[in-house]
């Protein structure tokens, strides 16, 4: 009995065990399953993911296939057209009137500064001149310049015309100035409006309104002055910033192809330094013109190459900067020379005094006896008066300017009463040798004696004051 006990008990606990067993493979099985299905849904879903974005890239690219194929550029830069009337609403008849009056003066007020109150040296004037007058009806120019100074338009440009040109108020230029500066309220904006300028903003684009505008203004054929720099130079003028893009644009979006004529200044960062407030005087202003700029090569040769429109920009505004680098140099260059010629002007003003003085013809004043000035030789005797001053009985009539005067008359006879020949000669040679910037070579005018001009202009020779010879 007992033992039959145990054998049942051995059996029930296999039983249980191998149960137990079974219990855990199939959990085992079960949990096995499910971590199955979850990594298949999951690579389900992230293939489906990966067709979708797929689907839209391969969209994407066919998109941009075709902006690139339909549009003659870049999908960045465009040639973008701009009708002569896009800015008809702004000129109106008023502005135009004040257009007319306010550009005339505020051009020659700005002339009388530059040629009146400075020293302005021009070489190749001619060029701009020609151009501003001569050019075909509809043929547009636009001018391009270093910028050194904050108002280097309008006192540059209104030192290249003449007075007689600069009262054409629509043969004269437009501008462009950032709305940040020149249109900051009502009234700024109102008075930059009637001296032709237009605006722009900074960071806005070469597709910004104010381009287009001057656009407009080159396809009805008028002249456009823009600074390639875009600003001006931090260093006074020692260096000189490349072009922009922008230029590119004006040159290339215009309907016909502009004139462009570059020209160099330097100086006017003396006229107006850095942070002043007013223009200065006494100053000397350099410009050089130089002649006009081709891009007929780069025009067909980028639609032959089927250049974007983005590097024909880049080539027409590098051409620019570097023929306007290579007159920055010969502009100081020119500048330099002319100081040294300055420098040298005394000398000069003494030879022509020397040569002025030799060519006067002194008998006809009386005083033939005394100028013998090319001629060294050993003093002579002193001559006494009678024979210094002769009286002419016979009265004899002689012409003298134009005008028959006698010698014994009064002409003579108050000249020789008043002052002698030597004085005479002394005061004439004076003011040949202090005529032209005295105060600025010789200090003042009181440290100039005529024993000094003497001296300087024959070396060592005394004459006698008492008898008035040499």
């Amino acid at each position: 009995m007992v033992v039959a006990a145990g054998r049942w008990v051995e059996c029930r606990a296999d039983l249980l065990a191998e149960g137990a067993k079974s219990l855990q493979l199939r959990l085992r099985d079960r949990f096995r399953v499910a971590a199955v299905d979850y990594h298949r849904r999951r690579n389900l879903r992230n293939a489906n993911a990966g067709y979708l974005s797929s689907s839209v890239q391969r969209w994407l690219d066919r998109f941009s296939e075709f902006r690139r194929d339909s549009l003659p550029s870049s999908s960045t830069f465009y040639r973008k057209r701009v009708s002569k009337d896009i800015d008809e609403e702004d000129e109106s008849v008023l502005t135009r009137l004040v257009q007319a009056v306010a550009v005339p003066v505020l051009g020659n007020v700005c002339h009388v500064f530059m040629h009146g109150l400075n020293r302005v040296q021009i070489f190749g004037a001619e060029k701009l001149q020609q151009v501003v007058l001569h050019r075909p009806e509809n043929k547009s120019l636009i001018t391009v310049s270093n910028h050194v100074a904050s108002m280097d338009d309008p006192l540059v440009i209104s030192s290249l015309l003449p007075p007689s040109m600069l009262f054409d108020a629509n043969g004269l230029r437009w501008t462009l100035c950032a709305s940040d500066r020149c249109f900051k309220n009502p009234v700024t904006s109102a008075f930059f409006k009637s001296v032709k300028v237009l605006p722009v903003s900074r960071g806005d684009g070469i597709y910004q309104k104010g381009m287009d505008l001057a656009i407009s203004k080159l396809n009805r054929g008028g002249w456009v002055h823009i600074f390639p720099e875009g600003s001006r130079s931090r260093n006074g003028g020692k260096t000189m910033g490349s072009a922009k893009r922008g230029i590119g644009r004006l040159v290339l979006d215009a309907d016909n192809t502009p004139i462009v004529v570059p020209f160099v200044h330097t100086g006017m960062q003396e006229v107006i330094p850095v942070g002043a407030m007013f223009p200065r005087v006494g100053k000397t202003v350099t410009v050089l013109v130089g002649d006009p700029i081709s891009f007929d090569d780069l025009i067909s040769g980028g639609e032959d190459k089927n250049m974007s429109r983005g590097k024909l920009y880049d080539a027409v505004a590098t051409r620019i900067g570097e023929r306007l680098q290579k007159l920055k140099l010969q502009v100081e260059a020119l500048a330099v020379e002319q100081a040294l010629e300055l420098e040298k002007y005394p000398s000069r003003v003494t030879e022509r005094a020397a040569r002025l003085l030799q060519k006067t013809d002194w008998e006809s004043l009386g005083m033939g006896n005394y100028m013998g000035l090319d001629e060294k030789k050993d003093p002579p005797v002193e001559p006494s008066v009678a024979q210094l001053y002769p009286k002419d009985n016979s009265r004899e009539e002689r012409s003298f300017g134009g005008a028959d005067y006698s010698l014994g008359g009064r002409f003579v006879s108050r000249i020789q009463g008043y002052m002698d020949s030597t004085e005479l000669t002394l005061f004439g040679a004076r003011g040949l040798y202090t005529n032209h910037r005295t105060n600025e070579y010789f200090g003042s005018l009181r440290d100039v004696t005529p024993l000094k001009i003497w001296r300087s202009l024959y070396g060592n020779v005394y004459f006698h004051p008492n008898t008035g010879t040499i």
